[in-house]
């Protein structure tokens, strides 16, 4: 069985625009890495856990604060590895600036009998649809396009991308 994530699109609005909330991975996998390799907050559901319940615990994880308000639930979606991501949207105010993540240990080098801690996140940062589109994980690309979508905005980016 796939194993399934669950996670927030965390969006607010400027100048009537909506700008989507990504995460950077942290550690040594991800330094070098930056389009196609943001993503919303997300973690994997535990046995027997609400998916919800997961995608706030996991979003509290790895930014440090836990929204509040309305959580609108979007289309899961699969991704390349197989792994179903569940997604809520909500919209608040945060400073990417306040981001305090929590690590995990890694061995680094491999095999140099070394652990280090990193953290999960190392980066947060709100983008507009077109740079969100090019910065996410493309596998999460519907996810900002029907939360577009449900605000009757869905085709602004397709029309400036055409041109």
């Amino acid at each position: 069985m796939a194993k399934e994530s669950a996670g927030l699109l965390f969006y607010r609005k400027r100048a009537g625009k909506m700008e989507f909330l990504l995460v950077h991975p942290g550690g040594p996998f991800w330094k070098n890495k930056d389009d196609g390799a943001w993503t919303i907050p997300k973690g994997e559901i535990q046995p027997s856990e609400d998916p919800l319940t997961a995608a706030q615990r996991e979003f509290e994880e790895e930014l440090g604060f836990k929204p509040n308000g309305t959580f609108i639930p979007l289309t899961p979606i699969k991704q390349k590895s197989g792994k179903i991501v569940r997604a809520w949207a909500i919209e608040g105010g945060w400073d990417p600036a306040q981001l305090k993540s929590n690590t995990f240990s890694l061995e680094w080098p491999p095999h140099s009998g070394k652990v280090q801690q990193f953290p999960e996140v190392d980066r947060a940062a709100f983008f507009d649809l077109r740079l969100a589109l090019t910065k996410i994980n493309p596998a999460q690309i519907p996810l900002l396009e029907e939360l577009e979508g449900h605000y009757g905005l869905g085709t602004e980016h397709r029309k400036s991308s055409a041109a």
